[in-house]
């Protein structure tokens, strides 16, 4: 017999960020997630299992998860069901039987189902699992995972994965790491992937489509579009010369983190592309030979490093991953033969003069934390550390800040610290101006 299954409608439940109320449980992580779904696209209907393994961060008598929308029909603690579980809102409540000590590994299981629906976020809108016209997407950023897999929705809390997803057959699945398995059934296919490098939970996806896999040619490591059969041209004007921003960015950055890269691009329009580890998803419209197409094109491959690989533990530190990103559209411009990145630098920095002067960039509040001036300021900022220290010493500090950090989570005031030690440079003036007071200061001159 399984554990009771009760709802709970009053009860004091954890917050593991304030950005992310009702989200995360830092009294537990996560260090594996094996999820197995099977999908009937035509209905919307998901039945899925997940498996975690995750270790005790301190004594627990009950383990809270995240679940939006979705029924758990069964759970088991280490093979056994619990006191009881209850679903209340978009958490489940999982009461042991027996508390389990700091340190002690443990694994919960979970079966669950329902029909995929975004989760509605008051700050930013809706997130997660998304029918398309024919098809799929998941946009996990910040508070869409539970809307199909139960977890421990923090950044800081990363995690391997195996994702197994079942549809039918005519459907391509892309999703997170390396396909490990393509087993076809009588009228759907199983696609399995392995994510083996750490991943945030909101960095988890899943993108289902009639696409065709495009192989890119000499690209310095594995990368391949997913497209409709009739992309047109502007496919080509606007991931193109991806393989050669992969080769830009490696030489400015350090080693790819991952294996490969996916870009994926769906039938349907969207308004702002997807982030996700070791992929990134497009609508039809960013199919252009528009700049404002192509940088973010860089954009999302940048987050590779700088968001996916290396990742806030914050979410108030969020420039960290948009600021970097945004700076690396003005790197490729400027290694493209476009505008340099002086260039973008004085041109934001005049925009941002006119704005309101309200923003704190290193604590910007969740409701401006996507706000574009953080994604402005954050490159301003680093443009000014580029100025200060000089070429040579600012690109070496970011390889340096990737390769220490590379699979872990970080905070602005650890990036001061490397940046102030790598460059041996007295820079808390400079990070004062830029990251805790909310006038906008003047670029240094440049050199």
């Amino acid at each position: 017999m399984g554990g009771r299954r009760v709802r709970l409608f009053n009860s004091d439940l954890p917050t593991a960020d304030p950005y992310l109320p009702g989200h995360g449980d830092p009294s537990w992580s996560a260090v594996h997630y094996a999820l197995d779904l099977d999908y009937d696209l035509a209905g919307n209907g998901l039945r899925a299992e997940a498996v975690i393994d995750a270790v005790a961060e301190e004594e627990l008598s009950r383990v809270v998860l995240d679940l939006a929308g979705l029924d758990a029909t069964k759970v088991t603690v280490d093979g056994r069901a619990p006191a009881k579980y209850a679903a209340r809102g978009p958490r489940l409540v999982v009461t042991l039987k027996e508390p389990l000590p700091a340190g002690r590994s443990f694994r919960l299981t979970v079966k669950y189902g329902g029909a995929p629906r975004p989760l509605i976020d008051k700050h930013h809108g809706d997130a997660g699992w998304e029918e398309l016209e024919d098809g799929v997407i998941v946009a996990g950023q910040p508070h869409g995972a539970p809307t199909w897999f139960p977890c421990n929705d923090r950044p800081d809390d990363k995690a391997s994965y195996s994702i197994t997803v079942t549809a039918a057959a005519d459907y391509t699945v892309v999703s997170n790491g390396e396909l490990a398995e393509r087993r076809r059934g009588s009228s759907t296919v199983t696609w399995r992937y392995e994510q083996v490098e750490p991943m945030a939970t909101y960095l988890a996806t899943v993108q289902i489509g009639r696409y065709r896999l495009r192989p890119y040619d000499d690209a310095p490591v594995p990368m391949t579009a997913a497209v409709p059969a009739d992309v047109d041209e502007g496919f080509e004007a606007a991931f193109g010369r991806q393989p050669e921003m992969m080769a830009h960015f490696v030489e400015l950055f350090g080693p790819y983190p991952f294996a490969s890269y996916t870009s994926v691009v769906t039938a349907d329009d969207l308004e702002i592309p997807l982030e996700s580890q070791a992929l990134s998803t497009f609508g039809r419209n960013f199919c252009s030979d528009d700049w404002d197409a192509i940088r973010l094109v860089a954009h999302e491959l940048a987050h590779q490093w700088f968001g996916n690989s290396v990742t806030l533990a914050r979410w108030q530190d969020i420039w960290l991953h948009e600021g970097f990103a945004c700076y690396c559209e003005w790197l490729w411009s400027e290694e493209s033969g476009g505008d340099s990145a002086d260039d973008w630098a004085e041109h934001h920095h005049a925009q941002l003069a006119e704005l309101d002067q309200d923003l704190v960039l290193e604590d910007p509040g969740p409701e401006l934390m996507f706000d574009d001036r953080v994604y402005k300021r954050g490159a301003l900022t680093l443009h000014a550390l580029r100025r200060t220290v000089g070429d040579d010493a600012f690109f070496a500090l970011l390889a340096a800040w990737v390769a220490e950090h590379t699979g872990g989570s970080v905070t602005t005031g650890e990036f001061r610290h490397f940046a102030g030690e790598h460059t041996g440079t007295d820079l808390n003036e400079l990070f004062d101006a830029w990251l805790t007071r909310p006038e906008l200061p003047d670029l240094p001159a440049a050199t």
